[in-house]
Protein backbone atom coordinates (compact mmCIF):
# COMPACT_ATOMS: atom_id res chain seq x y z
CA UNK A 1 0.00 0.00 0.00
CA UNK A 2 1.30 3.30 -1.19
CA UNK A 3 1.40 6.54 1.04
CA UNK A 4 -1.35 8.15 -0.72
CA UNK A 5 -3.37 4.70 -0.05
CA UNK A 6 -2.28 4.91 3.00
CA UNK A 7 -3.25 8.35 3.38
CA UNK A 8 -6.80 7.88 2.25
CA UNK A 9 -7.24 4.75 4.56
CA UNK A 10 -6.79 6.75 7.54
CA UNK A 11 -8.83 9.58 6.66
CA UNK A 12 -11.76 7.21 5.86
CA UNK A 13 -11.42 5.88 9.06
CA UNK A 14 -11.49 9.31 10.90
CA UNK A 15 -14.24 10.31 8.37
CA UNK A 16 -16.23 7.50 9.92
CA UNK A 17 -15.57 8.65 13.44
CA UNK A 18 -16.53 12.04 12.89
CA UNK A 19 -20.39 10.78 11.99
CA UNK A 20 -20.58 9.27 15.51
CA UNK A 21 -20.88 12.73 16.89
CA UNK A 22 -22.68 14.26 14.52
CA UNK A 23 -26.05 15.86 16.25
CA UNK A 24 -24.24 16.03 19.56
CA UNK A 25 -20.99 18.49 19.20
CA UNK A 26 -22.95 21.80 17.86
CA UNK A 27 -22.40 24.49 17.95
CA UNK A 28 -18.79 22.97 17.67
CA UNK A 29 -18.23 20.99 14.02
CA UNK A 30 -17.86 16.70 14.48
CA UNK A 31 -14.48 15.65 13.76
CA UNK A 32 -12.79 12.69 13.67
CA UNK A 33 -8.62 12.19 14.00
CA UNK A 34 -6.39 9.32 13.26
CA UNK A 35 -3.15 8.58 14.35
CA UNK A 36 -0.54 6.27 13.14
CA UNK A 37 2.60 4.76 12.76
CA UNK A 38 4.59 2.44 9.73
CA UNK A 39 5.88 -1.32 11.18
CA UNK A 40 7.89 -1.64 8.02
CA UNK A 41 5.08 -1.05 5.04
CA UNK A 42 2.11 -1.79 7.22
CA UNK A 43 0.26 1.26 9.46
CA UNK A 44 -0.50 0.56 12.91
CA UNK A 45 -3.10 3.26 14.77
CA UNK A 46 -2.08 3.85 17.68
CA UNK A 47 -4.85 6.40 18.80
CA UNK A 48 -8.68 7.46 17.41
CA UNK A 49 -10.76 10.01 18.72
CA UNK A 50 -14.18 12.38 17.54
CA UNK A 51 -15.13 15.44 19.06
CA UNK A 52 -17.22 14.71 22.37
CA UNK A 53 -21.03 15.55 23.28
CA UNK A 54 -21.11 19.29 23.53
CA UNK A 55 -18.01 20.02 21.20
CA UNK A 56 -15.17 19.16 23.52
CA UNK A 57 -12.80 17.37 24.01
CA UNK A 58 -12.01 18.07 20.55
CA UNK A 59 -10.83 14.75 18.37
CA UNK A 60 -7.25 15.08 17.95
CA UNK A 61 -6.96 15.38 21.86
CA UNK A 62 -8.86 12.36 22.38
CA UNK A 63 -6.68 10.21 19.94
CA UNK A 64 -3.42 11.85 21.42
CA UNK A 65 -4.87 11.04 24.82
CA UNK A 66 -4.88 7.51 23.67
CA UNK A 67 -1.81 7.08 21.60
CA UNK A 68 0.44 8.75 24.43
CA UNK A 69 3.87 7.94 23.49
CA UNK A 70 3.32 6.24 21.01
CA UNK A 71 2.64 9.75 19.08
CA UNK A 72 6.08 10.62 18.96
CA UNK A 73 7.07 10.57 15.35
CA UNK A 74 3.62 9.10 14.22
CA UNK A 75 1.10 10.37 11.21
CA UNK A 76 -2.36 12.10 12.36
CA UNK A 77 -5.51 12.25 9.81
CA UNK A 78 -7.88 14.55 10.88
CA UNK A 79 -11.16 15.47 8.79
CA UNK A 80 -10.92 18.98 9.69
CA UNK A 81 -8.05 21.77 10.16
CA UNK A 82 -7.11 21.83 13.43
CA UNK A 83 -8.07 24.56 15.62
CA UNK A 84 -5.37 27.78 15.98
CA UNK A 85 -7.04 29.91 18.88
CA UNK A 86 -7.15 29.79 22.35
CA UNK A 87 -10.91 29.08 23.95
CA UNK A 88 -12.32 26.99 26.63
CA UNK A 89 -9.21 24.87 25.65
CA UNK A 90 -5.54 25.43 23.86
CA UNK A 91 -5.56 25.05 20.09
CA UNK A 92 -5.18 21.57 19.23
CA UNK A 93 -2.46 22.69 16.80
CA UNK A 94 0.02 22.99 19.97
CA UNK A 95 -1.02 19.59 21.31
CA UNK A 96 -0.06 18.08 18.13
CA UNK A 97 3.35 19.84 18.26
CA UNK A 98 3.95 18.56 22.09
CA UNK A 99 2.51 15.14 21.34
CA UNK A 100 5.59 15.07 18.97
CA UNK A 101 3.34 13.93 15.40
CA UNK A 102 5.60 14.47 12.50
CA UNK A 103 3.02 14.49 9.58
CA UNK A 104 -0.58 15.83 9.49
CA UNK A 105 -3.50 14.64 6.98
CA UNK A 106 -6.43 17.32 6.95
CA UNK A 107 -8.64 17.31 4.53
CA UNK A 108 -10.47 20.32 4.04
CA UNK A 109 -9.76 23.48 6.28
CA UNK A 110 -12.16 25.09 8.82
CA UNK A 111 -14.19 28.21 8.11
CA UNK A 112 -14.22 29.66 11.34
CA UNK A 113 -12.36 32.80 10.93
CA UNK A 114 -10.54 32.46 14.19
CA UNK A 115 -8.95 29.43 12.39
CA UNK A 116 -9.27 29.44 8.46
CA UNK A 117 -5.99 28.14 7.02
CA UNK A 118 -4.23 29.24 10.89
CA UNK A 119 -3.64 25.58 11.99
CA UNK A 120 -1.80 24.50 9.22
CA UNK A 121 0.12 27.13 9.74
CA UNK A 122 1.30 26.45 12.95
CA UNK A 123 2.05 22.78 12.27
CA UNK A 124 4.41 24.13 9.67
CA UNK A 125 6.15 26.61 10.95
CA UNK A 126 7.00 24.14 13.43
CA UNK A 127 8.29 21.73 10.81
CA UNK A 128 5.38 19.02 10.76
CA UNK A 129 4.60 17.91 7.30
CA UNK A 130 0.94 19.00 6.35
CA UNK A 131 -1.29 17.18 3.07
CA UNK A 132 -4.26 18.89 2.89
CA UNK A 133 -7.53 17.73 0.18
CA UNK A 134 -7.34 14.21 1.44
CA UNK A 135 -10.85 12.97 0.29
CA UNK A 136 -12.06 16.53 0.66
CA UNK A 137 -15.96 16.12 -0.66
CA UNK A 138 -16.06 13.39 1.98
CA UNK A 139 -15.37 15.61 4.98
CA UNK A 140 -17.17 18.92 3.41
CA UNK A 141 -20.10 16.47 3.70
CA UNK A 142 -19.93 15.32 7.10
CA UNK A 143 -19.47 19.00 8.29
CA UNK A 144 -21.99 20.43 5.79
CA UNK A 145 -23.77 21.66 8.71
CA UNK A 146 -20.87 23.66 10.54
CA UNK A 147 -19.96 25.27 7.11
CA UNK A 148 -23.22 26.63 6.21
CA UNK A 149 -23.77 27.96 10.13
CA UNK A 150 -20.31 29.65 9.59
CA UNK A 151 -20.26 30.91 5.85
CA UNK A 152 -24.27 31.26 5.44
CA UNK A 153 -25.18 31.89 9.06
CA UNK A 154 -27.86 28.97 8.28
CA UNK A 155 -28.01 25.18 9.04
CA UNK A 156 -27.76 22.39 6.87
CA UNK A 157 -31.77 21.45 6.55
CA UNK A 158 -32.57 17.49 5.68
CA UNK A 159 -36.02 17.54 4.36
CA UNK A 160 -38.30 14.53 5.53
CA UNK A 161 -42.04 13.86 3.80
CA UNK A 162 -43.94 10.76 4.05
CA UNK A 163 -46.69 10.17 1.37
CA UNK A 164 -49.06 7.39 0.69
CA UNK A 165 -48.98 5.69 -3.20
CA UNK A 166 -51.22 8.05 -4.27
CA UNK A 167 -49.25 11.11 -2.95
CA UNK A 168 -51.05 11.88 0.24
CA UNK A 169 -49.34 13.11 3.40
CA UNK A 170 -52.94 12.85 5.26
CA UNK A 171 -55.95 14.48 5.74
CA UNK A 172 -56.46 17.44 7.02
CA UNK A 173 -56.64 17.95 11.31
CA UNK A 174 -56.26 14.08 11.82
CA UNK A 175 -53.30 12.10 11.85
CA UNK A 176 -52.62 9.57 9.45
CA UNK A 177 -49.80 6.99 9.81
CA UNK A 178 -48.30 6.38 6.45
CA UNK A 179 -44.86 5.28 6.88
CA UNK A 180 -43.99 1.49 7.77
CA UNK A 181 -42.10 0.46 11.37
CA UNK A 182 -38.78 0.00 9.32
CA UNK A 183 -39.32 3.71 7.47
CA UNK A 184 -39.90 5.00 11.72
CA UNK A 185 -37.05 3.66 12.91
CA UNK A 186 -34.37 5.10 9.77
CA UNK A 187 -35.81 8.54 10.82
CA UNK A 188 -35.45 7.69 14.65
CA UNK A 189 -31.96 7.02 13.95
CA UNK A 190 -31.79 10.37 11.74
CA UNK A 191 -33.07 12.10 14.41
CA UNK A 192 -30.08 11.08 16.86
CA UNK A 193 -27.71 12.18 13.80
CA UNK A 194 -29.20 15.78 13.81
CA UNK A 195 -29.48 19.21 16.35
CA UNK A 196 -32.71 19.72 16.23
CA UNK A 197 -36.30 18.05 14.77
CA UNK A 198 -38.13 21.15 13.14
CA UNK A 199 -41.93 21.53 12.28
CA UNK A 200 -44.59 23.79 11.67
CA UNK A 201 -47.43 24.30 14.14
CA UNK A 202 -49.83 22.57 12.26
CA UNK A 203 -48.21 19.61 12.92
CA UNK A 204 -48.56 20.42 16.56
CA UNK A 205 -52.03 21.43 16.76
CA UNK A 206 -52.86 17.69 14.46
CA UNK A 207 -50.72 14.84 15.68
CA UNK A 208 -49.34 16.55 18.89
CA UNK A 209 -46.04 14.92 18.87
CA UNK A 210 -43.10 13.88 20.79
CA UNK A 211 -40.51 14.51 18.73
CA UNK A 212 -37.76 12.61 20.64
CA UNK A 213 -35.77 9.49 19.13
CA UNK A 214 -36.90 6.42 20.21
CA UNK A 215 -34.71 3.75 19.66
CA UNK A 216 -34.08 0.97 21.99
CA UNK A 217 -31.20 2.92 24.47
CA UNK A 218 -31.04 6.01 21.99
CA UNK A 219 -33.37 7.95 24.32
CA UNK A 220 -30.35 10.51 25.50
CA UNK A 221 -29.72 11.75 21.70
CA UNK A 222 -33.10 13.03 21.21
CA UNK A 223 -32.18 16.57 19.65
CA UNK A 224 -34.05 19.68 20.62
CA UNK A 225 -37.55 20.35 19.19
CA UNK A 226 -38.03 23.21 17.43
CA UNK A 227 -41.43 24.78 16.16
CA UNK A 228 -42.45 27.24 13.41
CA UNK A 229 -45.39 29.33 15.21
CA UNK A 230 -45.50 32.74 13.93
CA UNK A 231 -48.92 33.68 16.73
CA UNK A 232 -47.69 31.24 19.61
CA UNK A 233 -50.54 29.32 18.67
CA UNK A 234 -48.94 26.07 20.16
CA UNK A 235 -51.49 24.26 23.21
CA UNK A 236 -49.87 24.98 26.48
CA UNK A 237 -50.45 21.39 27.03
CA UNK A 238 -48.87 20.39 24.40
CA UNK A 239 -46.43 17.05 24.32
CA UNK A 240 -43.39 19.59 23.37
CA UNK A 241 -44.47 21.68 26.46
CA UNK A 242 -45.35 19.63 28.62
CA UNK A 243 -41.54 17.68 28.28
CA UNK A 244 -39.72 20.67 27.55
CA UNK A 245 -37.88 19.93 30.91
CA UNK A 246 -36.58 16.60 29.97
CA UNK A 247 -35.85 17.77 25.81
CA UNK A 248 -35.81 21.15 25.03
CA UNK A 249 -38.20 22.82 23.22
CA UNK A 250 -37.70 25.88 21.15
CA UNK A 251 -40.53 28.14 19.31
CA UNK A 252 -40.00 30.53 16.27
CA UNK A 253 -42.69 33.49 16.40
CA UNK A 254 -43.57 36.55 14.94
CA UNK A 255 -42.79 40.30 16.23
CA UNK A 256 -46.21 40.47 16.80
CA UNK A 257 -46.86 37.96 20.00
CA UNK A 258 -47.93 39.80 22.94
CA UNK A 259 -45.20 39.61 25.83
CA UNK A 260 -47.80 37.83 27.91
CA UNK A 261 -47.98 35.28 25.76
CA UNK A 262 -44.66 34.80 25.87
CA UNK A 263 -43.85 34.52 29.48
CA UNK A 264 -46.56 31.88 29.92
CA UNK A 265 -44.44 29.96 27.48
CA UNK A 266 -40.85 30.56 29.75
CA UNK A 267 -42.40 29.70 32.58
CA UNK A 268 -42.94 26.36 31.56
CA UNK A 269 -39.38 25.97 30.02
CA UNK A 270 -40.10 27.05 26.51
CA UNK A 271 -37.18 28.85 24.82
CA UNK A 272 -38.59 31.15 22.73
CA UNK A 273 -37.12 33.46 19.84
CA UNK A 274 -38.69 36.08 17.70
CA UNK A 275 -38.49 36.12 14.07
CA UNK A 276 -39.43 38.69 11.61
CA UNK A 277 -41.97 38.24 9.25
CA UNK A 278 -42.42 38.20 5.53
CA UNK A 279 -44.45 40.38 3.71
CA UNK A 280 -47.61 37.34 3.48
CA UNK A 281 -47.11 37.74 7.58
CA UNK A 282 -45.35 33.93 8.03
CA UNK A 283 -41.91 34.14 9.68
CA UNK A 284 -39.32 34.64 7.32
CA UNK A 285 -37.51 31.27 7.07
CA UNK A 286 -34.02 32.68 6.20
CA UNK A 287 -34.09 35.18 9.47
CA UNK A 288 -35.48 31.92 11.66
CA UNK A 289 -32.47 30.11 9.99
CA UNK A 290 -30.28 32.74 11.00
CA UNK A 291 -31.59 32.83 14.40
CA UNK A 292 -31.15 29.59 14.66
CA UNK A 293 -27.34 29.76 13.30
CA UNK A 294 -26.14 32.47 15.79
CA UNK A 295 -27.66 29.90 18.96
CA UNK A 296 -25.05 27.23 17.40
CA UNK A 297 -27.78 25.12 15.63
CA UNK A 298 -25.97 23.16 13.10
CA UNK A 299 -28.34 20.75 11.35
CA UNK A 300 -31.55 20.31 11.19
CA UNK A 301 -34.47 17.02 10.28
CA UNK A 302 -37.37 19.10 9.14
CA UNK A 303 -40.21 16.87 9.94
CA UNK A 304 -42.92 19.16 9.74
CA UNK A 305 -45.64 18.98 6.97
CA UNK A 306 -46.19 20.43 3.45
CA UNK A 307 -46.32 23.75 3.84
CA UNK A 308 -43.00 24.47 6.20
CA UNK A 309 -41.36 21.45 3.35
CA UNK A 310 -42.37 23.64 0.82
CA UNK A 311 -41.52 27.45 2.18
CA UNK A 312 -37.91 26.07 2.96
CA UNK A 313 -36.96 25.00 -0.47
CA UNK A 314 -38.24 28.54 -1.39
CA UNK A 315 -35.98 30.06 0.44
CA UNK A 316 -33.42 28.02 -1.11
CA UNK A 317 -32.77 26.49 2.40
CA UNK A 318 -32.63 23.04 2.16
CA UNK A 319 -29.98 20.41 1.18
CA UNK A 320 -31.20 17.11 1.21
CA UNK A 321 -34.68 15.35 0.57
CA UNK A 322 -35.90 11.97 1.67
CA UNK A 323 -39.75 11.12 0.52
CA UNK A 324 -40.96 7.46 1.96
CA UNK A 325 -43.71 6.51 -0.18
CA UNK A 326 -46.40 3.66 1.37
CA UNK A 327 -47.26 1.21 -0.87
CA UNK A 328 -50.72 1.80 0.59
CA UNK A 329 -53.17 4.21 -1.19
CA UNK A 330 -55.03 6.63 0.52
CA UNK A 331 -58.04 6.42 -2.00
CA UNK A 332 -59.68 10.07 -1.76
CA UNK A 333 -58.80 13.51 -1.61
CA UNK A 334 -56.45 14.33 1.43
CA UNK A 335 -52.90 16.83 2.17
CA UNK A 336 -50.77 16.69 -0.71
CA UNK A 337 -47.34 15.46 0.56
CA UNK A 338 -45.12 17.25 -2.27
CA UNK A 339 -46.97 20.42 -3.02
CA UNK A 340 -46.39 22.02 -6.61
CA UNK A 341 -43.72 24.18 -6.49
CA UNK A 342 -41.55 21.78 -4.10
CA UNK A 343 -41.86 19.03 -6.52
CA UNK A 344 -41.40 21.34 -9.52
CA UNK A 345 -38.03 22.40 -7.61
CA UNK A 346 -36.81 18.65 -7.00
CA UNK A 347 -37.42 17.60 -10.51
CA UNK A 348 -35.12 20.43 -11.89
CA UNK A 349 -32.21 18.45 -12.56
CA UNK A 350 -30.00 21.63 -11.82
CA UNK A 351 -31.08 22.25 -8.36
CA UNK A 352 -31.61 18.75 -7.15
CA UNK A 353 -30.13 14.97 -8.11
CA UNK A 354 -32.47 12.20 -7.11
CA UNK A 355 -30.70 8.88 -6.14
CA UNK A 356 -32.46 5.56 -7.51
CA UNK A 357 -34.98 4.68 -5.14
CA UNK A 358 -34.34 1.98 -2.35
CA UNK A 359 -36.73 -0.10 -0.18
CA UNK A 360 -37.23 0.68 3.35
CA UNK A 361 -39.19 -2.36 4.79
CA UNK A 362 -42.50 -1.87 2.79
CA UNK A 363 -41.91 1.70 1.64
CA UNK A 364 -39.90 3.02 -0.63
CA UNK A 365 -37.50 6.11 -0.06
CA UNK A 366 -36.20 8.50 -2.72
CA UNK A 367 -33.42 10.95 -1.67
CA UNK A 368 -32.55 14.05 -3.48
CA UNK A 369 -29.30 15.68 -2.70
CA UNK A 370 -28.73 19.69 -3.65
CA UNK A 371 -26.64 20.61 -6.14
CA UNK A 372 -24.01 22.86 -5.26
Amino acid sequence: MNAAAIDQSMMRHALTLARRGLGRTWPNPSVGAVIWRMEGEQPIIVGRGFTQPGGRPHAETEAIAMAGEAARGASMAVTLEPCAHHGKTPPCAEAIIKAGIIRVISAIADPDPRVDGGGLAILRSAGIEVVTGVLADEARAVNLGFIHKVNDQRPLITLKLAQTADGYAGVTGRQLMVSSASSKQRVHLARANHDAIMVGVGTVLADNPDLTCRLPGMMQFSPIRIVIDTHLSTPINSRLVETCGTVPTWILIGPNVSENSVEVMQEKGVIIERVASNANGHLDMRDAMRVLAKRGVTRILSEGGPLLAEALVDADLVDTIEIYTSPDRLGREGVLAVRPGLRARIENKHLFDGAEPVAIGRDRLVHYSRIK
